[in-house]
């Protein structure tokens, strides 16, 4: 193998608003197509995502057991169907940021852990329906005390007026032992300083002896932005929100029009900027 086939030896997406389109979907068939010559020419292939596990991989029966998830936000990282990294908050740290949550008028709350995410009874149903998108394994709670698992995350959702307000106001709180981070549309994750996507995906470039120079990753949302930055290729989509535009170094056509594969398209012809 030449120098050029080895420019690049990573992919990385983010799923909604990148490599899916509007309707949850993504062109399988020329997608498989390229997983097949990604594998061919050394490159790996990795979802990285703010979304559950187990949904994720809902998306890839074909290959999910043999690519990578960065999954709740770099949190729960899966390597060819193995736990790789598992974060974890202490008891205390999910003591002080309920009570935090819980004196936040207004706020939605899903509690996600490695096994399941945790939704109280007492939510509202169209946020419970809504969440089921996103988390496949979501099991609803009388209180949080009946929770047993590993807690890395919590995705809340605020009417977009108050979300500004909310990240910040928990910033300055609890700032020190979790991160807002904005999804986009009134939701924000709250993570584990230092956890996010771009932390995950170099602790599988580790392993694998990848450089950053030698990533792409696409992006639209906050959750991004560290991918973006860090790889030598950030894409940022261009229905992206502008923190993604701002962060990437590249730019591609929206999720709706399969801007992803088309750049996948370019790094296995190696055209510019992959030659």
């Amino acid at each position: 193998m030449s120098d050029k086939t080895n420019a690049v030896k990573l992919i990385a997406v983010d799923m909604d608003g990148t490599f899916l389109d509007d309707q949850k979907k993504y062109n399988k068939t020329k997608f498989l197509a390229q997983y097949q010559q990604l594998k061919e020419q050394g490159i790996k292939f990795v979802v990285a995502s703010g979304n559950q596990y187990y949904q994720l991989k809902s998306f890839f029966p074909e290959i999910a057991a043999e690519i990578a998830f960065v999954a709740e936000n770099g949190a729960y990282v899966v390597n060819e169907g193995e736990d790789f990294s598992v974060a974890e908050l202490s008891a205390d740290s999910i003591a002080k940021i309920l009570q935090f949550i819980a004196a936040t008028p207004g706020l939605n709350t899903v509690v996600c852990g490695q096994h399941s995410a945790y939704i109280l009874s007492s939510q509202p149903d169209a946020f419970y329906q809504k969440m089921k998108n996103y988390y496949h394994r979501l099991k609803k709670i009388d209180s949080y005390q009946e929770i047993d698992d590993k807690i890395f995350k919590f995705a809340t959702n605020i009417d977009d007026d108050h979300l500004q307000n909310f990240m910040t106001s928990l910033d300055k709180a609890l700032g020190h032992i979790i991160t807002p981070v904005s999804s986009g549309h009134g939701s924000a994750d709250l993570i584990i300083p230092g956890r996010h996507k771009a932390n995950g995906l170099r602790m599988l470039q580790k392993i694998w002896n990848i450089e950053d120079a030698q990533v792409v990753t696409f992006g639209d949302g906050g959750n991004d932005v560290e991918m973006l930055k860090q790889a030598g290729f950030g894409f940022a989509m261009a229905n992206g929100m502008p923190v993604a535009k701002a962060a990437a170094n590249y730019a591609t056509v929206s999720n709706n029009e399969e801007g992803v594969l088309k750049i996948i398209d370019k790094v296995l012809a190696q055209e510019a900027p992959f030659n």
